[in-house]
């Protein structure tokens, strides 16, 4: 009987069908992300890696009774082999070999004539060209999704007639009937109750703006839902949680393909136009990553080698951050915190290459029209105190709390639309959630507006030209600082607008849960900057009201003098912003550095890291994964942790199988094996690779073959080789031995077998074997005893086991 070796079934074999194999494909099967079955039936938009490899030439080797009766046909390339199939995890070791090779021969070659050397320089520079092309491409896209976003969320409450490509903002600016105190209302802009009724006073006009403004809505969101279903499921959701797995080594074919990249565009300002409770910003990094996959086929050195491939999505990863906050360096920290399995030192110059041409590309497009990246790009002049850092760190404590709140619920309903009917209707709920957000929405202008524009309008700095409603403060003209305002007491406006925004905070945290995770893309950047937004706001104008009415109090007297611009209620949002993005995603420096670079006040860093601080260790108190976390394990992608350490005192015996009670491991011998019986173990198992050893009774050591490249090898020889028969005899040897005449020609298969596979001891510490797991990126290990082979673990096996040493379900891990 086979063995349990642990490895996930290779769905791109079928069992007993050898002709089959490369024709077939895992693309049939489902996979769920995140939340509901997706369909694979479309073809792969990325073809596997070194199907571009030129046809082989014939082979050398002669048919019955030929004197050369070893069949070598690896001297050439064979299609296929060295590749992976769908969902399955990558080796790291040997593509960083390959590529180490690949490089040594160019330089080597480049010492014997000019054209090697010119090539040797142009290899040199393509990475340094990938990365510009890649910040080029992200920067134009980010650019027109902010453009047409903007437009398009302005569209559902009127247009403008002198212009219909013009939103509101750019409508009025052209208009020379414009006054500066209603600087928003214009003749040439119309809402939607003067085109339809020619009036915009009364309770009609306000029904006919209401259902406009819903059914709009209900119009992009599906549109957008209905796009991601038939053209690209992969589009749905942020992708940053496929990222980071696929960063990691796993294969997931067409989730960064050129479909996936026009379709998640398009729906993306759909999606955020639509008014539903979700950012771009994290779509933005998918976007990103898609770009530097797609121009990766313009590079035989990228194209040909899965991690190299991976260097160039950490840089994108960085480049999508860029541009979605305008924070070149926070991007690059963002990808080295978050996302990034593999970050060699060369990669973080180039992610801050790629994120620095992102951002200027962005900048030269201006799409909000004020020279800057972001639309809440704020500047603050007043300085903080000592004392402040009591509320930032309450804030701090509210964006923990918010943070495994969200995780713990999002989780659970995702997790209830995975296993219900809810999963088989994505248009339906998100065409329910998108009705019953806009029918909330549109009453209170503060859910109304875009979220980008709230925060926007929550960072805000009152000065004497605002005439927002937070900013009605009585004799708000009575000025002792030049421009500047001081403190000063609460209007009318001010108080209607703090019980609007409470109605905001609630409805945010409530709708948001809903929203992220359906089938359309949706970020979770700027719902949790909103909700944090919200929060230090109203906490802002608290504390100025308090010093204001108490300043005689001593925590006041002391600093904050009569008259003086001392709380910046602008200041208190940012820094709630930050903590309750930090509680949801575990951000800590990245998140610092961006709402830094967000702001441009280097004086502000000791509150943004208070909060980040308070809200990361408040959450992670209550629960240790993050969000992006929480749906890998969900979605059970074969995903290790770096920053979770493994403290059990288990062995590698405790781990490898087989087990005690099970069969005998499956293996393959060195020289005595037939080509039908590696058919025949190949079509009774699902393993993906197999150990070859000297013989069954020593079981000492050879080597390591993978499945599939076992499979394409064999159908090559049948193929290309005259006399190859079942009974033709398979070496992975380096010479064999001489052969009677008229038996049939042999197989020579040492080329594809991996001769120094990572092997330990069985008294390992189990610690340890998930460390080399983790920082060698293996997808096996071979358990030894005195040389000989008694065991393998697979990368499916460590994930099971730390689950199972959680108290968590082991069999939650799809996917090896």
């Amino acid at each position: 009987m086979a063995m349990w070796q642990g490895a996930m079934d290779n769905r791109g074999f079928q069992q007993g069908s050898f002709s089959s194999f490369q024709n077939s494909s895992s693309d049939e099967d489902l996979m769920d992300i995140p939340g509901t079955a997706m369909d694979f039936s479309m073809r792969d938009d990325v073809p596997p890696l070194d199907r571009e490899v030129e046809e082989d030439k014939s082979y050398n080797g002669g048919g019955i009774g030929s004197s050369n009766r070893i069949m070598d046909f690896l001297e050439e390339p064979i299609p296929g082999v060295g590749t992976y199939d769908d969902f399955n995890t990558i080796d790291w070791v040997r593509e960083k070999s390959r590529d180490r090779d690949r490089h040594r021969e160019i330089t080597n070659k480049s010492k014997e004539s000019t054209w090697a050397l010119i090539h040797s320089v142009s290899d040199a520079f393509s990475g340094w060209l990938l990365m510009l092309l890649i910040g080029l491409l992200s920067g134009s896209l980010a650019g027109l999704i902010d453009i047409s976003a903007h437009w398009m969320t302005d569209l559902k409450e009127g247009i403008c007639t002198g212009g219909f490509w013009f939103n509101h903002e750019h409508c009025c600016w052209n208009s020379e009937h414009v006054t500066f105190e209603e600087r928003d209302k214009c003749p040439e802009w119309n809402s939607w109750s003067q085109l339809i009724i020619s009036t915009d006073e009364g309770a009609f006009a306000y029904i006919v703006n209401y259902f406009m403004y819903v059914l709009w809505a209900l119009l992009f969101a599906f549109l957008a839902v209905s796009l991601v279903k038939v053209f690209a499921p992969y589009a749905c959701g942020s992708g940053i949680p496929e990222i980071k797995t696929i960063l990691s080594g796993f294969i997931i074919r067409g989730y960064l393909g050129k479909w996936t990249l026009v379709i998640k565009t398009i729906t993306l300002v759909l999606a955020v136009s639509s008014g539903l409770s979700l950012g771009k910003e994290g779509p933005l990094v998918h976007v990103a990553c898609c770009c530097g996959n797609i121009l990766c086929h313009c590079f035989n050195k990228y194209r040909k080698n899965e991690a190299k491939r991976r260097e160039v999505l950490s840089a994108a990863a960085a480049a999508g951050v860029s541009v979605a906050f305008g924070a070149p360096i926070g991007g690059v920290l963002f990808s080295l915190e978050e996302v990034s399995y593999y970050f060699p030192l060369k990669t973080l110059w180039r992610s801050f290459f790629a994120a620095l041409v992102a951002a200027f590309t962005l900048r030269s497009i201006n799409p909000f029209g004020n020279s800057r990246l972001v639309l809440f790009y704020v500047e603050f002049h007043t300085p903080w105190h000592l004392f402040e850092l009591v509320p930032f760190i309450l804030l701090g404590i509210f964006g923990g709390l918010w943070g495994a709140l969200f995780i713990r619920t999002n989780i659970a309903w995702c997790r209830k639309r995975k296993t219900t009917q809810l999963g088989k209707y994505p248009v339906i709920e998100v065409l329910v959630v998108t009705a019953i957000t806009a029918i909330l929405a549109f009453p209170n202008e503060y859910t109304r507006m875009s979220t980008s524009e709230l925060i926007s309008e929550l960072f805000n700095d009152c000065g004497l030209l605002d005439s927002s409603k937070l900013c009605d403060y009585e004799n708000r003209f009575n000025t002792s600082k030049g421009g500047e305002l001081p403190d000063r007491p609460a209007g009318v406006g001010v108080y209607s607008a703090m019980w609007q925004l409470a109605l905001t905070l609630i409805l945010k945290i409530v709708i948001t849960i809903f929203t992220f995770g359906m089938k359309i893309p949706s970020g979770l950047f700027i719902p949790s900057m909103a909700v944090g937004a919200i929060a230090g706001r109203l906490l802002g104008v608290g504390m100025e009201q308090l010093a204001y009415y108490h300043q005689e109090w001593t925590i006041f007297n002391s600093w904050c003098s009569q008259g003086a611009d001392c709380i910046t209620p602008g200041l208190y949002a940012m820094v709630g912003a930050a903590a309750c993005l930090g509680g949801v995603t575990r951000m800590t420096v990245s998140l610092v550095v961006i709402m830094f670079e967000l702001t441009g006040g280097l004086e502000y860093i000791v509150p943004l890291m208070a909060a980040a601080m308070t809200s990361k260790w408040v959450a992670d108190a209550l629960g240790r994964e993050g969000i992006y976390d929480a749906h890998i394990r969900l979605n059970g992608y074969p995903f290790l942790e770096a920053k979770e350490e493994f403290a059990h005192k288990t062995l590698a015996m405790d781990v490898m199988k087989p087990r005690r009670n099970d069969p005998l491991l499956t293996v393959l011998t060195q020289d005595s094996m037939t080509v039908e019986d590696v058919e025949t173990i190949i079509s009774e198992t699902t393993y993906s690779g197999f150990p070859v050893v000297v013989s069954r009774e020593s079981q000492r050591l050879v080597g390591f073959v993978l499945r599939r490249d076992l499979i394409i090898s064999i159908e090559n020889a049948r193929k290309k080789q005259d006399g190859v028969v079942s009974t033709s005899i398979i070496y992975f040897t380096e010479h064999s031995p001489p052969l009677p005449p008229y038996t049939p020609p042999t197989l020579k298969l040492r080329n594809i077998l991996d001769l120094s596979p990572f092997t330990v001891t069985d008294l390992t510490p189990m610690e340890i074997v998930v460390d080399i797991f983790r920082k060698l990126g293996l997808r096996q290990c071979l358990v030894t005893h005195n040389g000989r082979l008694l065991g393998i673990i697979t990368k499916k096996d460590v994930l099971k086991h730390i689950a199972q040493m959680a108290n968590q379900d082991p069999d939650s891990i799809l996917f090896n």
